[in-house]
């Protein structure tokens, strides 16, 4: 278990503090929800936590193999929809480094896609990712 704490400040911003570590992050809400948007909203984190823990998964699983993915990057486009105001869609991109062999390329991306957080969005939300060769 992991415990994180915020405190709400003025202007629709929270700090968050990840207890364990003590690291701060904050958040703003968006300008097209009456915020200023000088940090990430809550919702760029939920499209932040899906793109980072499939790369995380695919680092975890390539140590293991001694595969190299030191090149990887990647993306996150995050559409909101109205009544309710929710996030409606994530469009993830991911590239791998060229240097990757098929099979070990066929297997990472098989194994990024298990990712924790992708098993935890709602079935209401529409979740595309793709990896560019």
């Amino acid at each position: 278990m992991v415990k994180i704490e915020a405190k709400y400040e003025r202007g629709f911003r929270c700090i968050a503090t990840h207890v364990p570590s003590g690291r701060e992050l904050i958040t703003d809400a968006p300008v097209d929800n009456h915020g200023k948007g000088e940090s990430f909203s809550p919702t760029d984190l939920l499209a932040t936590s899906m793109l980072t823990c499939i790369m995380t998964i695919i680092g975890i699983r390539a140590e293991k193999r001694r595969i190299d993915i030191s090149d990887m990057y990647g993306s996150v486009e995050k559409t909101m929809h109205q009544n309710p105001r929710r996030v409606g869609a994530l469009d993830v991109t991911i590239k791998l480094p060229e240097n990757i062999g098929s099979e070990d390329r066929k297997w990472l991306i098989e194994e990024g896609c298990e990712c924790p957080v992708c098993h935890s969005v709602n079935q209401t939300m529409e979740v595309n990712i793709n990896f560019d060769d």
